[in-house]
């Protein structure tokens, strides 16, 4: 059995590398200068007590892994990068292996369940960073993170069992979850505050915004009859198993979107987040004014490359009143 991982990145880079460094075959798909980095210098994962070099097979295309049956595939993109990644993997000849879309928002799933018949969720609560290529960062311990798994819509089968003690194995706490979808609308509503970080900064004050984007979105969800759990610090596992650290001369830099927007990356996935609460709102006649506000200005500062942390609250607010009077 092999592991493939599409997008090393944060997540994805940490899932290859802590894989890899517990003894299971793994192979990566990347571009760019993080391909290069991890061909020519290894895959290498930094947390307070320990450091990782993993060398993995690592491609620029799936097509380059010849697929074998017994691949499980690992989605790690971005979501609005997915629909390219399941064309590639299409194009490169997979076609029955399951697919585990470790990604934030809920649209993953759906987009892959067109292409491939055996889907599973993964509701991520990890948190890494990776803006030097082939350096990924991990800012928890003693687990690296922890990881629900399930089918998409729902149930359990015997590759999400499989991957939950693999993961295991690499200390990264895997759960089975019969509705993971549940977990992964709570993860939903926790990443709606990721673009206040990314224009305001880490540890900014966000005033009073946060708690109007989960009031909305809780309308919204309830109006469709979506059901979400609690995936916050109120998990009891989260005491024992993630807790915040820090790792020595690598200061955490925030949250995905913050991280896109530090690397100039030209988009963010903030339409799979904000968005979705957009659109779960106008199927079902609920107002969502906010979080269509933020899912505009993120697509703006992500076209202009503005710099995370280049945007003020009064500017926000002022910003947020001119879009919904005008």
């Amino acid at each position: 059995m092999r592991i493939v991982v599409f997008g090393v990145g944060a997540i994805g880079g940490v899932i290859a590398g802590a894989l890899a460094d517990a003894g299971h075959e793994v192979a990566g798909i990347a571009r760019g200068t993080q391909l290069s980095a991890v061909r020519d210098h290894g895959l290498k994962l930094y947390s307070h007590n320990r450091h990782i070099t993993a060398h993995i097979d690592c491609v620029v295309h799936p097509s380059a892994l010849k697929p074998r049956p017994d691949d499980i595939l690992f989605l790690c993109t971005k979501s609005q990068d997915t629909a390219a990644a399941l064309i590639a993997l299409r194009e490169a000849g997979y076609r029955n292996q399951p697919v585990f879309c470790a990604q934030n928002g809920v649209a993953n799933e759906r987009m892959a369940l067109r292409a491939f018949p055996h889907v599973h969720g993964v509701t991520v609560m990890m948190p890494a960073s990776c803006l030097t290529p082939g350096e990924v960062t991990i800012y928890s311990q003693p687990r690296f993170g922890i990881f629900e798994l399930g089918r998409f819509p729902h149930g359990i089968d015997s590759d999400d069992e499989r991957m939950a003690a693999i993961l295991d194995s690499a200390n990264i706490a895997g759960f089975a979850l019969e509705h993971v979808m549940d977990s992964k609308y709570g993860k939903l509503r926790m990443n709606l505050s990721n673009i206040l970080e990314a224009l305001l900064g880490v540890g900014a004050n966000f005033g009073n915004f946060p708690k109007l984007l989960r009031e909305e979105a809780d309308d919204a969800l309830a109006a469709a009859r979506i059901r979400w759990v609690d995936v916050g610090r109120n998990d009891p596992r989260r005491a024992a198993m993630l807790n915040m650290t820090e790792v020595a001369g690598r200061p955490r830099v925030g949250c995905s979107t913050t991280q896109s927007l530090r690397k100039s990356s030209g988009s963010v996935e903030t339409d799979y987040l904000n968005g979705e609460i957009s659109l779960i709102g106008r199927m079902h006649g609920v107002p969502t004014p906010l979080n269509d506000f933020v899912v505009s200005v993120a697509q703006k500062v992500a076209r202009d490359r503005e710099q995370a942390g280049s945007w003020t609250l009064e500017q926000l607010a002022t910003a947020y009143d001119a879009f919904v009077n005008g």
